[in-house]
């Protein structure tokens, strides 16, 4: 039927990772993303009420796609960016508004290269 949608509860996306250990402090300390939860070889975290971000180690050198990009959105674009500098983690300028997009943004990468992007909706979905 058009226009219907399943009944769907949670969205997770899963990336590979080389190493649980960084990316549990890079997502876990340092972004400060609650463990949803520990699969061993795989590491949940919550983001959002029923949104959640996977990472599974991987011991074979994999290639990231460069239109990748892992958004996370929050109000307080300044307040993360100012976390990443306390935590010396490098990011790609400062935060800034792109009008064509409606939104207000900076870049960083995770310990393995994961594009990761911080946003605020400037027009409120």
């Amino acid at each position: 039927m058009a226009g219907s949608y399943p009944e769907l509860e949670a969205f997770i996306g899963f990336y590979p990772t080389s190493d649980l250990t960084i990316t549990q402090n890079f997502y876990g300390h340092i972004l400060g993303l609650p463990l949803a939860r520990d699969q061993g070889n795989c590491l949940i975290f919550q983001i959002a009420e029923t949104s959640y971000v996977g990472f599974c180690h991987h011991d074979r050198p994999f290639h990231l796609h460069p239109g990748l990009i892992l958004t996370l959105v929050t109000d307080d674009v300044d307040g993360v960016y100012q976390r990443l500098l306390d935590h010396e983690v490098q990011v790609e300028g400062v935060p800034k508004t792109d009008e064509t997009y409606r939104i207000y943004h900076f870049f960083t990468r995770d310990p393995d290269g994961h594009r990761v992007e911080v946003q605020r909706f400037l027009d409120p979905l």
